[in-house]
This record gives structure tokens, C-alpha cells and sequence, in this order.
């Protein structure tokens, strides 16, 4: 094609001149008419014995202009072709600058355009237009587990499944990575349709693909946007582009609601996607002026009803938002990618303040799922660990059982790496149901944290204490000490001892403190680093 095009275009610019030639053809034709008639008199006169014969300067003249005749008609009908080809090759140029090339979809900025149109032809017929934006949940693991090509073969596949899902007659475009957008018509008083293609999308492209004997599975997020008056909308929606950005602020919604489902824009989803984009700003602003800062939850032994350390907690002490839970800052910084620098900023501080507590108290601290895809996670942490001069002994990590849905041999190498350094491993929310008895088995696990819900259930469900027992007798089993959380009151406290030695934390011993009131409460106690004992944190005594 680039050749084709290149030779296009080298010939264009020639066509003036060629059509010099044509005429000069032209003009040797109304010569060779003037010259043939003179030669010819002659050749006849000559046949009749009337004369000498055609004169030979006339018929070099005949001969030159024959030769100009057919030299400028074989230019003429070259000039032709070229010109054909110029304007094929400049056709495909356009078709190749509104497609995407993968999948033959539009491609974004073609869309616009079309969307308008199509739009404006809506309007004229009495009909609404639908803006679907399709995003297709985790691809990235497609390609990261399969290669790029399978996941190009996964999106034309995705591609052809979307087309035949919507009507005829509807745009479909691919707006680049895993994102399409496709915009019809429907009838304004039957806008029930559009859910039932919405539906019948989703339903498809979840359908296993099975590509070159590999099986693979996809799920899409839909957000729709209508260009009528729908739930609350205000307004007529404008042009393409408004579509197209309520639709995109909708498929967002669905993502965030679980994935693999469909969501109608709303003026509320636009709000809360402004307020995540401020709390983004926020969260990236307050890591670097270290507005993060750990709280602490004690850690009982419940049989002796002894101190036995700490968890830490993360809080965002915001001059904006005042003082902000981990259930609200943790997915975005996952999110944005700042998980990493967020828990290195926790960790110095929380060495730091567990330097200065008796020795034989430990620190507790929850890693994420994302923390364990991060290969150099322990390593990091470690170093961390060499630096601040901080006991590996002393530290817990704890890991959810959500973390277990990643890479068994990650994970494990992950424990054992720690486990090898000194430091525990404790497996928290444990009961959830996302781990299995292999791994708990194969998993080098130091304790197990029973899941605060299921200790809450000891006071609101008979079958509570039993399923408690049946996680201790489990744990029992495996030969892995218990923790619980969720001990709110003296009643939960004396439900949970009568089961057997466990160490425990929730409400009843106290909320989460900053690191001055726990310093108060240890040195209240005598539970301090002793005066002359090293100090880890600082090289030397206390």
C-alpha cells in the first residue's frame, strides 16, 4: 500500500504536464489530416501518371506526426490509470485513517464524527440515540499471562461479538487498548431495548473464547448514556463528545460496583467521579508532605489479658478532608499506583515508634494484594527492616485470604523469603472462604486471624461459637496458632477465652491510637524500651 501511494502521489503533480502532451497529440492529429490529404492527392496523381510522386518532406511530416499521435494517446491513456490509481490509493488512505487496523472497528476520531450524523438522523426520525462505552475487565492479565497476540486475537473476536450484538445500522469503534464504544438508534418510548442489548452484549462477550486450543475468559463493564431524557439527566445531552463522557463516566461506575454489569448515566456518578479525582490529587499531595501517619490497635493475649503488640493502621490526616480511614485512601493509592511509596512512608514511622516499646512487643502490618504481584516486595521490606535497625522478629505481616486468588508460587516464595529473615507471616480474614485446605496446608503460614464477622456472630447467631471452634479446631489441625478481631465488648471477650488460647484485639481494649497516646499508655505501664537497653532505631541506648 505504501508503494502504491508513493507512486500515487510522484505522479500527480505530472498531470498538467501531461495534459500538455495530450494536447500537442491532438494538434499532430489536425497536421496528419492536412499532411495525409496533400500525400495523398499526390500518390494518387503519381498512380495516374500525372506527376512524379508524393513529395518526401511531406511524407517525413505524415510519418513524424503518426509516431506524435500514438506516443501522446499512449500517454493519455497512461495518465488515466495513474490517475485512477491516485485516486484509489487516496481513498484507502482515508478508509485506513478511520479504522482501526485490529479489528476494523472506527476508530476514535472517526467516531465523532459519525456519532453526530447518526444523531442528527435520529432526530429527524423521531428516534433517541444510545452511547454504550465497553471496557473489557482485567485484559491486561490476558496479555501478560497469553502473549499480545492472543489478546489481539481476543479483541477482533470481542469486536465481532459487540457488532452482532447491536443493531443495524449502529457505529461500533475501537477507542483504543481494551475500550470500544458503539452508538444506535432506538425508539425514545421503548428504552427498555437498549438494557436487553446491553444485557445480550455482556452475555456474549463473557462466552469463553477458545483460541488456538486455549480456553479464555472475558468480561466487559458497559456504561450508556441516551441522548433523550433519562434518570434525572438534565437536559438534552449535547453532541458526541457529552455522550460519549457520561457513557465513559458510567462504564467507570459499573468497574468500581463489581465489573461484568451495565450502568445508565446519573448526575450523582459525575459528583462522585469529581470528588475521587480530588481525593487522587489529595492522596498523591499528602504522601509527599507526609500526611499519612500510622494509628495502632492493641494485640491481647486473651489468656493471660497481657500487652502482646500492635497493629498498625493507616490513617490520612487531610487538612482538606480531616481524618480519612484506609477503606478510602488504599484502593486509590492501588489505583494510582502509590501503594508502594505510601506503605514505605508507614513503615519508617511505624519502626521508628516500635523502636521505642519493650522488646517484647510486636508490630503487625497488612500488605495488599497489589504489594504481592510486586516480585521485590520482600526484598524491600527487608532492607527497610537492615536500615531502621528494626528486630525482623518483632514484625507480622499480615496477608489476606484475598491475596491467595494471585500466583500460589508468588505468594509462597513471598512467605517463605520473609519466614527465612525472621519475620511472621499471619493469614488474616481467615474463614472468608477464599482460601482452600491445600493452601492453607502448602502455605508456610505462622497464625491465622479469624475474620471479625464471624467473631461478631458469637452474640447474634447460635451457630456462631461453633463456627469459631470449628476455625480453632481447624488451626488445631494445621498446628497454627489463632488470632481474632472484632472483640467489642466483655461478653464477645468471655465467648472467645472459653474457646481456647487465642490472641485477640478490637474495641473493648480500645480504638486505634496515634503514636504520642500509645507512647502515654506504654510509659503508664512500663512498657517502654528500658533506658539502657539499645535502642534498634537509633543505633545505641535509649
Amino acid at each position: 500500500m505504501r508503494k502504491v501511494l508513493t507512486r500515487a502521489y510522484r505522479n500527480f503533480g505530472k498531470s498538467d504536464r501531461d495534459f500538455v502532451a495530450l494536447g500537442i497529440a491532438s494538434a499532430a492529429i489536425v497536421l496528419f489530416v492536412g499532411t495525409g490529404g496533400a500525400v495523398l492527392r499526390q500518390t494518387v496523381a503519381s498512380w495516374q501518371g500525372l506527376g512524379d510522386g508524393p513529395d518526401k518532406l511531406l511524407v517525413q511530416a505524415l510519418l513524424l506526426n503518426i509516431a506524435l499521435i500514438l506516443l501522446g494517446w499512449r500517454r493519455y491513456a497512461e495518465l488515466t490509470e495513474e490517475i485512477e490509481i491516485s485516486r484509489e490509493a487516496e481513498q484507502q488512505a482515508r478508509l485506513l485513517s478511520e479504522l482501526d487496523p485490529l479489528t476494523d472497528c472506527l476508530n476514535r476520531r472517526s467516531l465523532i464524527p459519525a456519532t453526530d450524523a447518526l444523531m442528527a438522523d435520529c432526530a429527524a426520525r423521531g428516534k433517541a440515540l444510545a452511547m454504550m462505552m465497553i471496557d473489557l475487565d482485567n485484559f491486561k492479565q490476558i496479555n501478560d499471562l497469553n502473549g499480545h497476540k492472543m489478546g489481539d486475537q481476543v479483541l477482533q473476536k470481542t469486536a465481532r461479538r459487540i457488532q452482532a450484538a447491536i443493531p443495524r445500522g449502529g457505529l461500533l469503534a475501537r477507542l483504543g487498548g481494551d475500550e470500544f464504544a458503539c452508538a444506535f438508534a432506538f425508539d425514545p418510548q421503548l428504552s427498555d431495548s437498549v438494557d436487553a442489548i446491553a444485557i445480550r452484549m455482556i452475555e456474549s462477550v463473557s462466552h469463553p473464547l477458545d483460541i488456538s486450543g486455549c480456553t479464555v475468559e472475558v468480561t466487559p463493564s458497559v456504561g450508556i448514556s441516551a441522548s433523550n431524557h433519562r434518570h434525572g439527566e438534565a437536559g438534552h445531552s449535547g453532541d458526541a463528545n457529552a455522550l460519549m463522557h457520561r457513557a465513559d463516566i458510567a462504564m467507570y461506575h459499573a468497574k468500581k460496583q463489581g465489573k461484568c454489569r451495565y450502568f445508565w448515566f446519573e448526575p450523582t456518578m459525575e459528583q462522585e467521579l469529581r470528588f475521587r479525582s480530588e481525593l487522587i490529587q489529595g492522596v498523591r499531595q499528602g504522601i509527599d508532605k507526609g500526611e499519612f501517619i500510622p494509628y495502632y490497635e492493641q494485640q491481647i493475649d486473651l489468656e493471660t489479658g497481657g500487652l502482646a503488640g500492635f497493629e498498625m493502621l493507616a490513617r490520612w490526616d487531610s487538612p482538606d478532608f480531616g481524618l480519612v480511614g484506609p477503606d478510602v485512601f488504599i484502593p486509590i493509592a492501588e489505583d494510582i499506583g502509590a501503594i508502594s511509596s505510601l506503605f514505605e512512608s508507614l513503615m519508617i514511622q511505624a519502626f521508628a515508634d516500635a523502636s521505642q516499646w519493650d522488646s517484647g512487643l510486636t508490630l503487625s502490618v497488612n500488605i495488599s494484594a497489589i504489594q504481592m504481584r510486586d516480585p521485590w516486595f520482600s526484598q524491600k521490606l527487608l532492607r527497610m527492616l537492615v536500615q531502621h535497625r528494626f528486630p525482623p522478629e518483632r514484625l507480622e505481616i499480615e496477608i489476606s485470604e484475598d491475596c491467595l486468588r494471585e500466583s500460589s508460587g508468588t505468594v509462597r516464595s513471598l512467605i517463605t523469603s520473609l519466614r527465612n529473615q525472621g519475620v511472621k507471616v499471619c493469614l488474616d480474614d481467615f474463614g472468608t472462604g477464599n482460601a482452600s485446605l491445600s493452601q492453607l496446608r502448602s502455605m508456610p503460614f505462622d497464625r491465622l486471624k479469624i475474620d471479625r464477622h464471624f467473631v461478631k456472630d458469637l452474640k447474634t447467631r447460635a451457630s456462631g461459637a461453633k463456627l469459631v471452634q470449628a476455625l480453632l479446631s481447624l488451626g488445631e489441625g494445621l498446628k497454627m496458632p489463632l488470632a481474632a478481631e472484632g472483640i467489642e465488648d466483655e461478653e464477645i471477650l468471655g465467648m472467645m477465652k472459653s474457646l481456647g488460647s487465642i490472641k485477640g484485639q478490637g474495641y473493648h481494649y480500645g480504638k486505634p491510637e496515634d503514636a504520642a497516646a500509645v507512647h502515654k499508655r506504654l510509659a503508664a505501664s512500663g512498657r517502654l524500651a528500658c533506658a539502657d537497653e539499645p535502642d534498634p532505631a537509633l543505633g545505641g541506648t535509649a
